[in-house]
């Protein structure tokens, strides 16, 4: 039997406040191109289909033509939700959906109920287990008693062994979302806890021959069982040398046989650009970044006027930008009574705005400033 071993889709979420939904829906329907060059059966997909709890019906129309368009091609489909999706919305008729080809586990009760595949060697048994909020979770499974994400994943898990002792001969996957030790996070991923709790020991996982983990959204190899896929596209720039990728993998009679990587196209790339903006508007070299997501430092002394506007002429793609003046700010850094004492109003707005910018105002930003504190004045006089 071959899987494919993908997670963390998003659909939905913006970059930078860009639209991403092209780029996801051309990303998502290579899987199903993939389903066919390589006959996979069966697609596992570890939480975070959606970037939202409530999804925008755009997101929807995305998610449901991919999910489409893989069955279509041939795989069936095992779908557990992460801590971005809405458990019960992303469940909701799976017992229909399962009848065509979707396999959806969304519920703490379901965690011991695997979905049953078969090929020549016999049955296969993939467990879902939803994103666990520990709090909640640990009464939902009895167990009072557990602690963090670990406690609440050790009694999935044992529930999963328990249940797979009985089927003798069975074969197993686990689809699981969560931050195990060892991995490599991201800055586009949401803390699922505060300081360390948040991470569960990779032994937990014991057991079973293969976990396709979902959270982190780079792939990473935890141990030859145990693996994140990442996602399908870069969520943040310091995802910008990552090559996104999925997991293919082969079960054999005995279980795990092999495990392959296969890289996804990148449908707009990321990008840098430093310097001052004069020199990025205009010099000739700078063409080829005219498709990708940028983040552009601008370096002039003086912060340019309405920059992001005239980046966005030559670079539409242009998300975001940093002023980061060369040789750094020149203002002091003084506490707030220290810098307002014995100044009027127009000398502290002056100095307000050299620290933004690196320059004073102009004449007629001058005339603006003093006209809008005379009137605020002339305000507080009336009241």
């Amino acid at each position: 039997m071959r899987l494919l071993h993908t997670s963390d889709w998003h659909i939905g979420r913006t970059f930078h406040g860009a639209d991403l939904l092209t780029e996801q829906q051309t990303v998502l329907g290579h899987l199903a191109d993939l389903v066919v060059a390589e006959a996979v059966d069966v697609v596992l997909v570890a939480g975070d289909i959606y970037d939202r709890a409530v999804p925008s019906a755009e997101a929807v129309r995305v998610a449901t033509a991919a999910i489409g368009r893989i069955r279509a091609a041939g795989a069936q489909l095992v779908i557990t939700p992460g801590n971005h999706d809405s458990a019960p919305r992303l469940g909701a008729f799976a017992e229909f959906a399962a009848a065509g080809g979707l396999h959806l586990r969304a519920t703490v009760a379901g965690i011991a109920e695997p979905v049953l595949l078969s090929d020549e060697h016999g049955p296969v048994a993939c467990y879902g287990i939803p994103y666990l909020e520990p709090e909640p979770a640990r009464h939902a499974l009895g167990v009072p008693e557990a602690r963090g994400h670990t406690g609440v994943l050790t009694e999935a898990m044992r529930r999963v062994r328990a249940d797979l002792a009985g089927r003798a001969g069975t074969r197993s996957v686990v689809l699981a979302h969560a931050f195990v030790t060892g991995g490599a996070p991201s800055e586009s991923e949401r803390p699922i806890a505060v300081g360390g709790v948040e991470q569960v020991p990779g032994p937990v996982f014991d057991g079973v021959d293969y976990v396709a983990l979902g959270h982190l959204h780079g792939p990473q190899t935890l141990a030859e069982h145990l693996r994140y896929s990442g996602s399908p596209l870069a969520y943040s720039f310091s995802e910008a040398r990552q090559r996104k990728s999925v997991w293919l993998v082969d079960l054999d009679e005995h279980g795990l046989a092999e495990v392959r990587r296969h890289e996804l196209p990148v449908p707009r790339p990321l990008g840098t650009l430093t310097g001052e903006l004069e020199e990025l508007l205009s010099a000739p070299e700078h063409d080829e970044w005219t498709e990708h997501f940028l983040s552009v430092t601008v370096t002039d002394r003086v912060r340019p006027v309405d920059a992001m506007r005239k980046l966005r002429e030559r670079f539409p793609y242009a998300v975001h930008m940093d002023w980061e003046p060369e040789g750094g700010h020149a203002g002091k850094a003084l506490k707030y009574a220290e810098n307002v004492r014995g100044r009027s109003d127009v000398e502290i707005t002056r100095s307000f705005l050299e620290d933004c910018r690196g320059a004073g105002p102009g004449e007629r930003e001058e005339r603006l400033v003093f006209a809008a504190l005379e009137a605020a004045e002339r305000g507080v006089i009336a009241k």
